[in-house]
């Protein structure tokens, strides 16, 4: 999707993978912090002043956004390798990073990077990286993935990407940009709906539902090529669609038998399979992360609950009781848990429910809080909500404590999802 833009029409629907300008399409701003947050000095990388993109910057920004960190000034002090390090200078900080940037002959750029221990005064992680100079927003983010994974043990996630639907007017988007709201890309473009995005397992590949046919339609389309697939285009509403762990199967909502029902198929739309019966709606479906089951949405017990079924089939288990009802199920990554939209007296929130103490948890304030997705490694939740009746995003750590919220520069933000971790 990097590169020359490139545009194909085909009536009115477009296609579009040229990354916009590099600046925010969203302004994020951090309320809470983690219950105890590493101070850490990020010191200005040698030579980035000569590029239009400070790494230093970029870094700086992801830790402050994960609100574990405690971002230290470096104030007058500005050294660029070990040795240029006196630790009795960095009272107060556990952890610093240093490293410098260079332009090399043949257009790119060469990076070096340490982050080290102040308290032991040793070398945590060091790294030296080569890269043209339109990715050095990638490979800082990278850099704050290794601070973050040396320093908290966790797998970081400021190199995934998000996906979500911006409305401007009549035309409808629906947009790939980096986690925190750079390099946007528009994926397609309507004056009809899209909704229910879903990303591949691998990330290259996007599911989601469009009305330009003037009905609900799934697609699958490649995010390398631009190319896209109809998976389910029959009589009635086609929607929802969920991937599994492998990537080899959809899980998808069909109203064409009557009622609406879970299906199975493969990405191509063949080997159509329906797995529930009821009478009933049963939809939003999503896998396990083992692949083995299903987590849904289903009116069948009177108002919409979250319900558990076997992939293959078999006894389906109701989930939510607690008063109110409750939509779009998603498992954690590690699937020990799910989070969901739970409304109760006129107010969403974003609940997580542990599966072995059956325990909900309220993550949110409440208010118009909706279509929860976690972030790869679990710690953080992105979901829909809106402000003064506009649509933005939001994230919400796994235990509440710490809050985002995204504002777009344009138009109303619906329908978001976190995407997988990308191989390096």
């Amino acid at each position: 999707m990097k590169g020359q833009a490139v545009l194909r029409c085909f009536g009115w629907v477009f296609f579009l993978c040229a990354a916009l300008p590099a600046h925010a399409a969203l302004d994020i701003e951090i309320i809470g912090a983690g219950e105890h947050q590493i101070p850490v000095a990020i010191v200005p990388f040698a030579g980035e002043g000569k590029f239009a993109q400070s790494i230093s910057q970029v870094v700086s920004a992801d830790l402050a956004r994960s609100g574990l960190f405690r971002l230290v000034d470096p104030a007058s002090k500005a050294p660029h390798e070990p040795r240029e390090v006196v630790y009795a200078d960095w009272p107060g900080v556990d952890a610093l990073a240093i490293g410098s940037v260079e332009e090399q002959i043949n257009g790119r750029v060469a990076v070096k990077f340490r982050l080290l221990d102040t308290v032991k005064q040793t070398e945590l992680v060091g790294q030296s990286v080569s890269g043209k100079a339109d990715q050095l927003r990638a490979i800082a983010h990278r850099i704050a993935d290794m601070i973050y994974e040396k320093l908290t043990g966790d797998t970081g996630v400021f190199s995934t990407r998000i996906a979500y639907i911006n409305r401007q007017g009549r035309i409808n988007r629906l947009v790939v940009a980096d986690s925190d709201g750079y390099g946007e890309q528009t994926v397609l473009a309507i004056n009809e709906p899209i909704m229910s995005p879903a990303w591949s397992p691998d990330g290259s590949h996007l599911a989601y539902v469009s009305f330009e046919q003037d009905h609900a339609v799934v697609y699958v389309q490649s995010l390398l090529t631009n190319q896209r697939k109809v998976v389910a285009n029959f009589r009635g509403s086609n929607s929802a669609p969920a991937w599994s762990p492998d990537g080899k199967q959809l899980a998808i909502v069909l109203t064409r038998d009557g009622g609406s029902h879970i299906y199975l198929a493969h990405p191509d739309g063949s080997d159509l399979r329906r797995l529930t019966f009821n009478g009933v709606i049963d939809t939003e479906p999503n896998f396990s992360p083992d692949g083995q089951s299903l987590l849904f949405t289903s009116d069948r017990g009177g108002s919409p609950q979250i319900y558990r079924m076997p992939v293959e089939g078999g006894v389906v288990e109701r989930l939510t009781f607690d008063g109110g009802n409750n939509f779009s199920p998603r498992y954690s990554p590690d699937g020990k848990s799910f989070t969901y939209a739970h409304l109760t007296n006129g107010r969403f929130y974003i609940a997580t429910q542990d599966f072995e103490t059956k325990q909900m948890q309220l993550l949110t304030e409440g208010g118009w809080e909706k279509k929860p997705s976690f972030a790869p490694n679990g710690r953080l939740i992105l979901f829909a909500t809106e402000v003064q009746g506009r649509g933005i995003l939001a994230t919400v750590s796994s235990d509440g404590r710490v809050k985002q919220r995204m504002f777009p520069q344009a138009g109303d933000i619906r329908e978001p999802t976190w995407g997988p971790f990308l191989k390096q």
